[in-house]
C-alpha cells in the first residue's frame, strides 16, 4: 500500500505555538504534541507567553511583558511568596498607596525634576500593584492572570488603586492651580478679548509682537474652573474605562473559563479566535492602566496640559466604540460557546 503523509497545522491566535504533526494515514502513527512549556528558551515562571488567559488578553503591554516578569524576577529572588508568608497581598496593596501619596506631593512642586521622580514613584506604585496580584496568585497556585471577583483581596486592591489614581490626580491639579497653563489669542485685538483676560495682561511676557501685519499674540492664563473641568473629565474616563474593562474580564472569563458546563472544545477555539484577539486587544489600548501610563509619560516630559487637553473629549469617543464593539462580541461569543457557530 502505497504511503502518504497528511500535515495538520494545529495554531494558536495572538499567544500560543504552532507546531506541525505529521501523520501517515496508513500506520496509523500518534504523536505526542509538544507543549510551549517544552520548547520554549524562557522559563515559564517568568514567561508572561506561557499561560495565557482572558484577563492576560486585556492587560496593557506595560505590566504584561515588563512589570509581570519583573514581579516573578522579583519574586523568585526573595521568595515572598514561599518564604516571606508576613507580607501580604493586601499589606503590598496597602502600601503603594503611602507611595502614591509620596508621589503626588512631589508633583505639586515647580521643580520638573521633582516631578520626574513623582512619575517614578507612580510607576513603583503600578509595579507594586501588578506584584500583590502576582503573589496572591502564586499562593494560591493560580497560573497566568486573573481576576478573582468578589473576593477580599479583589475589593481591597481596587479601593487601593483609586486611592493612588486621586492622589495622583489631585497632585496634578495642584500643579496646575499653582502654576496655570496659558492660552494663546493670535491677531486678535484687545477689544474683542474678555474684561478678566485683558487684567492678566499685565506684564511684558504675556505679549508677544511677532509683525505689524499679523498682529499681536495674547496670552492669557487658563482659569481653575477650565482646570478642573479638563481633569474632571480625564478621571470619568479613567473611571468608566476602570468599570468596563473588569466588567468584560469578568464576562469572558465566566464564559471562556469558568462555564464547565459548556464544551471545552468550543471554549478553546473561540478563546483562539481572531475575532476574540480583537475585542481584547482594544482594551489593551483603553484600559485604565494605559490611561495611567500615558498620563505619567506626559507629565515626564512636562507636557501635562496638552495631554489632557487633547483627550479629555477624544477619550470617551474611543471608550464608547469599544464598549459597543465588546457589548456586540460578548453576545456572538456566548452563542458562539454555546451552540458552536463560528463567531
Amino acid at each position: 500500500m502505497e504511503k502518504y503523509q497528511t500535515l495538520i497545522l494545529i495554531g494558536e491566535t495572538g499567544c500560543g505555538k504552532s507546531t506541525q504533526v505529521p501523520q501517515e494515514s496508513s500506520t496509523r502513527t500518534s504523536r505526542t504534541q509538544l507543549n510551549y512549556e517544552d520548547v520554549v528558551w524562557i522559563p515559564c515562571s517568568v514567561n508572561p507567553l506561557c499561560h495565557p488567559t482572558v484577563k492576560s488578553l486585556m492587560v496593557d503591554h506595560v505590566n504584561h511583558y515588563i512589570y509581570g516578569p519583573l514581579c516573578s524576577l522579583l519574586d523568585i529572588g526573595l521568595g515572598i511568596s514561599e518564604r516571606i508568608l508576613f507580607i501580604t497581598p493586601n499589606m503590598i496593596s496597602i502600601f503603594h498607596v503611602f507611595i502614591a501619596c509620596v508621589g503626588a506631593k512631589l508633583l505639586t512642586c515647580q521643580s520638573l525634576v521633582a516631578r520626574r521622580i513623582a512619575v517614578v514613584l507612580f510607576q513603583m506604585r503600578m509595579f507594586l500593584d501588578d506584584l500583590d496580584g502576582h503573589v496572591a496568585r502564586e499562593r494560591k497556585h493560580i497560573k497566568g492572570e486573573r481576576s478573582e471577583v468578589g473576593t477580599l483581596g479583589y475589593w481591597v486592591d481596587g479601593l487601593c488603586d483609586l486611592l493612588g489614581v486621586v492622589a495622583m490626580m489631585l497632585g496634578i491639579l495642584i500643579y496646575l492651580k499653582n502654576n496655570p497653563p496659558r492660552r494663546g489669542y493670535k491677531g486678535t485685538p484687545v477689544s474683542t478679548l474678555p474684561y478678566h483676560q485683558l487684567k492678566e495682561i499685565n506684564s511684558n511676557e504675556d505679549i508677544e509682537k511677532e509683525n505689524v501685519e499679523i498682529g499681536i499674540s495674547y496670552k492669557t492664563k487658563v482659569t481653575f474652573q477650565r482646570i478642573a473641568q479638563v481633569i474632571g473629565l480625564f478621571s470619568g474616563q479613567m473611571l468608566l474605562s476602570s468599570l468596563a474593562w473588569n466588567r468584560y474580564i469578568d464576562l469572558y472569563q465566566d464564559i471562556l473559563e469558568n462555564s464547565t458546563e459548556y464544551d471545552v472544545l468550543r471554549r478553546e477555539s473561540t478563546f483562539r479566535s481572531g475575532i476574540f484577539f480583537s475585542a481584547t486587544s482594544l482594551w489593551r489600548i483603553v484600559n485604565p492602566h494605559s490611561y495611567l501610563h500615558l498620563l505619567s509619560l506626559s507629565v515626564f516630559c512636562d507636557k501635562t496640559w496638552p495631554f489632557l487637553r487633547t483627550v479629555h473629549y477624544a477619550g470617551y469617543g474611543c471608550l464608547v466604540i469599544t464598549v459597543a464593539i465588546s457589548e456586540y462580541l460578548v453576545q456572538n461569543i456566548r452563542t458562539s460557546v454555546i451552540t458552536g457557530n463560528d463567531v
